[in-house]
């Protein structure tokens, strides 16, 4: 009997670390990707030189200013 319960309390432990591993993973991941932005000036304006475009200032801190609006959309639907 005491073998069952040693067996059960492995199963939900090993449970409870997946899941707990899972949320935190998250949360660091969501933070990283909140402090270093996947894409930034340098990577936009060689995109937009790789296209064939001519990436002016203004056309790029346009489309910076776009992609933080969707990001801050994003954010606020998550937390609704």
């Amino acid at each position: 009997m005491s073998t069952i319960w040693v067996i059960v309390i492995a199963v939900v432990a090993l449970l409870a670390g997946v899941a707990l591993g899972f949320f935190i993973a998250r949360q660091y991941m969501m933070k990283y990707l909140e402090e270093n932005p996947p894409i930034n000036e340098d990577m936009l304006r060689m995109m937009m030189m790789q296209m064939g475009q001519k990436p002016s200032q203004k056309r790029i801190n346009q489309m910076m200013s776009q992609m933080s609006k969707v990001s801050e959309k994003e954010k606020k639907k998550k937390k609704k």
